[in-house]
């Protein structure tokens, strides 16, 4: 298993990413950039009827990925308390 896994962002995240506030911005950094020494970590719950996906939260933001070899791609980050972020998958 790698100590450091790769990252790998969806284009509509980084739309998403880019349209909010700076705190709120730096928070989900934070988080999505833990993401890249622990992908598991013990907050994270694996996403009914997704396999392979995992969700974590940061604040009011629920940041929905999955991990492929050594790599974790973010697929959607969204507001928690809107059922949105699960649209579609």
């Amino acid at each position: 298993m790698a100590d450091r896994y790769s990252l790998r962002i969806a284009k509509p995240v980084v739309k998403t990413l880019k349209e909010l506030p700076l705190k709120v911005f730096k928070q989900i950094m934070i988080k999505v950039l833990s993401l890249q020494a622990e992908p598991r970590p013990q907050d994270c719950k694996a996403l009914k009827g997704y396999p392979g996906g995992f969700r974590v939260d940061q604040g009011e933001y629920r940041i929905l990925y999955t991990i492929e070899e050594e790599t974790v791609s973010i697929f959607r980050i969204g507001k928690r308390n809107d059922g949105e972020v699960y649209r579609n998958l």
